[in-house]
């Protein structure tokens, strides 16, 4: 089992790619993974939100988890995105997702049931306790509803195998309380590309990110930066590629990432329903902020 460490600072929540037929392109997939990791990415969240996991099927998830492990290897780390809001079957998911091989797993807050903060440590306890991965919690209440409590990350960090949360939920006081609450080896990523350096600032250890499909070695570059106290560089890589981490949510993630990534020549496919393309002003404004910036990403 990889040290939480060893899952690294820079790891980007991957689109996934599809065929012109709707179908996954595994191959697209796996080009595309290796890309990220010639880029500056350490490690993969594969089917994710950014994934498209509430319209890819166990299925098609389980594919993608042993094919991107197959290419990748031991040159990066492949974090399953295993979470759903039945128990049952992110429990099922994961101990499927371990068998192929991958590093660790990452488990969001159950979305739509609402469940209250009792409900979600043993949802999560669950889930950990039916697998030997380290297992990464999200809380992301934007998209899930519900908020899972400092106090509750800090209970949940006792069990061994859950070794870190991707926060984004925004609030730093929130943030600030995990770090100063949870053991000593528990890592925190920023959920958010506009949050990483606040977070770091706080103690966080790195970011899940999307923006680093297309400027990897850049936030990496920010990341090292403050990692080794050149807090003025650092500062000054965030400050320029601010607007890109605000233009890529100018309308739902992945719509504009997978669009900017397809405008660059690095076919990732449409999205399924109920994800559409951008409308033309959004389209608009992603292609003048990509303008702006070198593409790290092998095109």
């Amino acid at each position: 089992m990889r040290r939480p460490q060893e899952l690294g600072r820079l790891i980007t929540a991957m689109v996934t790619p599809f065929q012109d037929d709707g179908a996954v392109d595994y191959e697209q997939a796996k080009k595309l993974a290796m890309a990220l990791l010639a880029s500056g990415s350490d490690g993969l969240v594969v089917v994710g939100s950014t994934g498209e996991s509430s319209t890819v099927t166990w299925e098609e998830e389980h594919c993608l988890f042993k094919e991107i492990k197959s290419v990748v290897g031991e040159h990066g780390a492949v974090i399953a995105g295993t979470g759903a809001n039945s128990t049952e079957e992110a429990r099922e998911n994961t101990v499927k997702a371990e068998k192929w091989g991958v590093d660790a797993c990452l488990l969001v807050v159950p979305y739509y049931n609402k469940p209250t903060q009792e409900g979600l440590y043993r949802h999560f306890k669950a889930v950990a306790e039916s697998t030997q991965l380290p297992c990464i919690l999200y809380n992301v209440p934007s998209r899930t509803v519900t908020n899972l409590a400092a106090e509750t990350v800090i209970r949940l960090s006792k069990i061994p195998n859950i070794v870190g949360i991707k926060e984004a939920s925004g609030n730093m006081e929130q943030v600030a309380q995990i770090i100063h609450g949870v053991r000593e080896d528990f890592l925190v990523w920023s959920g958010n590309d506009s949050d990483t350096l606040p977070m770091m600032a706080l103690g966080a250890y790195g970011v899940v990110s999307i923006a680093s499909h297309l400027v990897g070695k850049q936030i990496k570059d920010m990341i090292m930066h403050f990692a080794k106290h050149e807090t003025a560089e650092a500062a000054a890589i965030h400050r320029r590629l601010m607007p890109l981490f605000r233009d890529l949510f100018v309308v739902s993630n992945p719509i504009p990432v997978k669009f900017a990534l397809n405008h660059l020549g690095f076919r990732v496919g449409s999205y399924r329903l109920p994800l559409t393309e951008p409308d033309a002003k959004s389209a608009e404004i992603i292609l003048s902020t990509l303008s702006q910036f070198r593409i790290d990403l092998p095109l």
